[in-house]
């Protein structure tokens, strides 16, 4: 994906080199997450920045003050999901128990990481704009919960942006079009292992997804977002210090506003697609609780 003549390109996992590597290892420890996403990859792009950004947010990531965060926003967009409709995809296609499985917990992968990407990328949004932030000014001496990608968690395996099926290359332009994608999301890359499910899940996303009611829904959870994060430790990320480092702040913040546009709607579609599988009682509650980190004498662990 380009955004633009001349913009750097996301860096993919098994490119990162370096500084971006050893970022990317910690995102996966720190966010617990089994994968990089989209949002990372494209900030990776701008070299400088990345490293700074993630160095600043990371103490804010590893708090219970964030999880909890990332919690609210799930259990509200199932919340909306639930008075959006319903998706009837299964039942259209054959699929094995093992393929049911793998699809269950994909879903449960991307509906437990997505509001954690919203909170955290309002929270460089906000940086970025030199908002005034309310919460404390210090991450220190604030609850942490444990590092680690959870035993449980599905891994981010994902068919290629650009595949060669011609069926799944239509769906992938489809997506892009009616979303105002500049480039396919990891859920739908992750969904497309199975491409008779993802091809039956998105035509019936699709009906939903156009609805005011929907709309709605997006910008509400997208203002929820926006006032957790608010509420977080502030962080030293303006866009002077950004251009003290030689990158282009203006671009950065463009993409940063682009992905906190964006992610609410994922959010909801990751939703109505789980509550065709779950039940709301199930779906408000973290599939992977983060534990309190245990204390030792000299520090945390």
């Amino acid at each position: 994906m380009v955004f633009g003549f001349g913009k750097p390109k996301p860096v993919r996992e098994i490119e990162a080199e370096g500084e971006i590597e050893r970022v990317y290892h910690e995102i996966k420890q720190s966010m617990r997450a089994s994968g990089i996403n989209l949002n990372f990859r494209t900030w990776a792009a701008f070299e400088k920045f990345f490293p700074a950004m993630w160095d600043r947010m990371r103490p804010i990531v590893e708090t219970g003050a964030f999880e909890h965060g990332a919690d609210e926003i799930r259990s509200e967009s199932v919340g909306f999901a639930g008075k959006l409709g319903k998706i009837e995809a299964k039942s259209k296609v054959h699929l094995g128990e093992s393929q049911k499985y793998q699809i269950v917990k994909a879903l449960e992968l991307y509906h437990y990481i997505n509001p954690k990407l919203l909170v955290f990328t309002s929270k460089v949004k906000q940086a970025l704009e030199d908002e005034s932030q309310e919460g404390i000014q210090s991450a220190q001496n604030t609850e942490l919960i444990e590092r680690g990608i959870p035993l449980k968690m599905y891994p981010m395996e994902m068919i290629g942006e650009d595949p060669e099926d011609e069926r799944l290359a239509k769906i992938f332009e489809d997506i892009k079009e009616t979303l105002s994608l500049s480039s396919i999301n990891s859920d739908y890359r992750t969904l497309a292992l199975w491409a008779d499910y993802l091809e039956a899940a998105w035509n019936e996303l699709k009906l939903i997804v156009q609805t005011d009611e929907y709309k709605k829904a997006s910008d509400n959870l997208r203002t929820a977002a926006q006032n957790l994060a608010s509420r977080l430790p502030a962080i030293a990320l303006s866009k002077k210090q950004v251009e003290d480092l030689g990158e282009d702040a203006d671009e950065i913040l463009k993409t940063t506003e682009k992905f906190e546009r964006l992610l609410p709607s994922l959010i909801i579609n990751i939703s109505l697609l789980s509550l065709e599988w779950k039940r709301a009682e199930e779906l408000f509650e973290s599939p992977f609780p983060a534990e309190t980190r245990k204390q030792f004498q000299g520090g945390a662990r």
